[in-house]
């Protein structure tokens, strides 16, 4: 059931009343915001915690606060129920407003009790956890149904590079500022800060969209499975992303037993992997831009497969741990150029009747992605080796990228351009 269909009226020109300058600093303020708070959780507070003393094994336990982003989906209907008006008018602005007051009101209460690890700032973290993916759920949808078709890479330049800079803020300059400020004022301008990143948005505005009111439906996960763009989006992720989701969590530990100095991995991970994933978002919102959402994504899938080929080319001949080091930055510039090119197909594939719950599918399907090849490509490594292991990554990658080639040559386009 297209999209056209659903909205017979209604064209790609109808649904941007928003200049795209006035979408971008909205929706990557508040992407910044949440990367900002994951970036806390599961980076700069484990990190404080663990310099407290505190024990491994209840620091692992932060991790498990990763499932609010993994099942955001099950409450993506009645989030999107609530965010739609009977009258077809949106409450993104309210319900964004609304999450990211309880994500500062959790972070203020982070500063308030301190960095002492136990019930209390678990529930908080959960709570936090919790308001920031279901301001996700809005503002994903919100950049479904602004955007033109031909916008959809810059927006998605945004969501990747704001999430690469949340993550600096939440997982670097936090970690910075505690040694300097204490743990009560770090906390607190990370407070400030994830409210003064959602002012474009709570106080810019959300146009009627005429052509989509008055047309009665319940947002709900059945509608979503019922469409083959949905069923179809959920396979181009597994293929897309499932060789390069198998090298990423070996990187670091790859370069820790080939000799690298832990500084080094630290600049690596740190300026590389920021400079390398801002750099890929750019390209690879300019290559939607020029070349549509569907031929950038064989692009993008045909850069990931080079980069782990030749990772695991380098780690069979015996490179030196600086070229290894050159070639993950590498992997991480391709890995972010896909995840723009990826998102903006995504984008296309998603309902204007409830965009907020077909691409939260594609993106829990993405974490769940990440999970299962991140836990299976430490298993295998361990059995196989490092080069092996990459070099059966980049071959599921290329199968996944003559997958999709061939989807893209059938009857159906995987993203049609008529669609509303």
């Amino acid at each position: 059931m297209p999209d056209n269909a659903d909205f017979p009226g209604a064209t790609p020109s109808d649904r941007q009343a928003l200049p795209l300058w006035r979408i971008l600093p909205s929706i990557g303020g508040i992407y910044v915001a949440q990367s900002l708070v994951g970036g806390l959780t599961f980076m700069g507070i484990p990190a404080v915690l663990r310099a407290e003393g505190v024990p491994l094994e209840q620091v692992g336990l932060v991790s498990l606060l990763m499932l609010p982003w993994a099942l955001k989906f099950l409450w993506a209907p009645l989030a999107e129920r609530w965010r739609i008006r009977p009258d077809g008018r949106r409450r993104t602005r309210q319900m964004v407003a609304t999450g990211q007051m309880l994500c500062a009101l959790g972070l203020a209460a982070l500063a308030l009790a301190g960095a002492d690890v136990g019930r209390v700032m678990f529930g908080i973290l959960a709570l936090t956890a919790l308001a920031a993916a279901t301001v996700d759920i809005a503002v994903d949808a919100f950049a479904v149904e602004q955007l033109a078709v031909a916008d959809r890479g810059w927006g998605n330049t945004a969501q990747v590079g704001g999430g690469y800079l949340g993550m600096v803020l939440g997982g670097g300059v936090f970690l910075a500022l505690v040694p300097q400020l204490g743990w009560n004022v770090a906390a607190g301008l990370m407070a400030a800060t994830v409210l003064l990143l959602a002012l474009p948005l709570v106080f810019g505005a959300e146009p009627e969209r005429p052509a989509l009111a008055n047309i009665p439906h319940r947002p709900s996960l059945a509608y979503a499975f019922a469409r083959p763009e949905v069923r179809r989006g959920l396979l181009v992720t597994v293929l897309f992303e499932a060789g390069v989701r198998l090298v990423q969590p070996l990187a670091g530990p790859v370069l820790v037993d080939r000799g690298l100095d832990l500084s080094l991995i630290g600049l690596v991970n740190g300026a590389g992997a920021v400079g390398a994933g801002l750099l890929g978002t750019l390209i690879g919102g300019l290559a939607v831009r020029r070349m549509g959402a569907e031929r950038a994504v064989l692009m993008a899938a045909t850069a990931q497969v080079t980069a782990i080929l030749a990772l695991a080319g380098a780690l069979m001949t015996g490179a030196g741990p600086l070229v290894l080091a050159g070639l993950v930055v590498a992997m991480t510039f391709a890995m972010a150029m896909g995840f723009v090119c990826l998102y903006a197909l995504l984008m296309g594939l998603s309902s204007l009747r409830q965009a907020g719950v077909d691409f939260t599918l594609f993106q829990c399907a993405d974490a769940a992605i990440a999970g299962l090849a991140g836990y299976g490509a430490a298993l295998v490594a361990g059995r196989i080796g490092y080069g092996p292991s990459f070099l059966a990554a980049a071959a599921i990658a290329a199968l996944g990228v003559l997958a999709i080639r061939l989807l893209r040559g059938g009857p159906h386009s995987l993203l049609p351009e008529t669609k509303a």
